[in-house]
């Protein structure tokens, strides 16, 4: 069996659905956690791929990018689709995540960055707000025409956990409401109730990311 190390910082952010994706399949890893502001990452940065995490090392090998990393797991273990037009599928939906995420990212990076609370405020109801909407909107219309309440086929892709996983960290920051979302709440438990998923989630770090 291959050896797996990933190596991302203490938090879920974007290694939650890879860290899934190994104990969904039973599969041993290294969970190489870096704790900010305690100079690890600093003399790490130089030695990835390309100076970010996540990376996911496999017998030595670097995969870096946290997309290239779940789907190579998710084709590793039997979670990217069943047939190539579900893979294409599911590769969109991460994508339209990232896409997401790219937007998203400008109002963390001004909450830690000290922004003013104006600024925050503009930030957030000028970008981040209606990227979330247009994104919760296409995913919704994906979960309406579901048959199997999965996003891609009938069966478990890394697509839904990508999509979980984002909610959840959405709710921690006040950006997600399940109430107002039955259909993405319903794709969650039906995730998080899977034994092994389920296992996990309850005893995992807690963390706001």
């Amino acid at each position: 069996m291959p050896s797996y190390k990933l190596t991302y910082f203490d938090v879920r952010g974007y290694a939650e659905p890879a860290r899934i994706l190994f104990y969904l399949a039973g599969v041993p890893f290294e969970d190489n956690r870096i704790t900010h502001g305690d100079g690890t990452w600093e003399k790490l940065k130089d030695k990835t791929p390309f100076g970010q995490v996540p990376v996911l090392s496999v017998n030595g090998f670097d995969i870096p990018q946290s997309a290239a990393i779940v789907r190579y797991l998710a084709n590793k273990f039997g979670y990217a689709g069943k047939t190539p037009e579900e893979q294409a599928w599911a590769d969109a939906i991460v994508d339209q995540f990232k896409d997401f995420m790219g937007s998203f990212r400008q109002l963390i990076m001004a909450q830690r960055a000290g922004k003013s609370a104006e600024e925050i405020a503009k930030i957030s109801s000028e970008v981040a707000i209606p990227a979330r909407d247009s994104y919760f909107k296409i995913i919704n219309g994906i979960l309406e025409k579901s048959k199997s309440g999965f996003l891609v086929g009938n069966e478990l892709t890394f697509a839904d956990i990508v999509v979980v996983e984002n909610i959840t960290t959405l709710e921690k920051n006040q950006f997600f409401t399940a109430s107002e979302h039955p259909k993405l709440t319903a794709l969650r438990e039906k995730v998080y109730a899977i034994p092994a998923i389920k296992t996990w989630v309850a005893t995992r770090p807690d963390t706001q990311f």
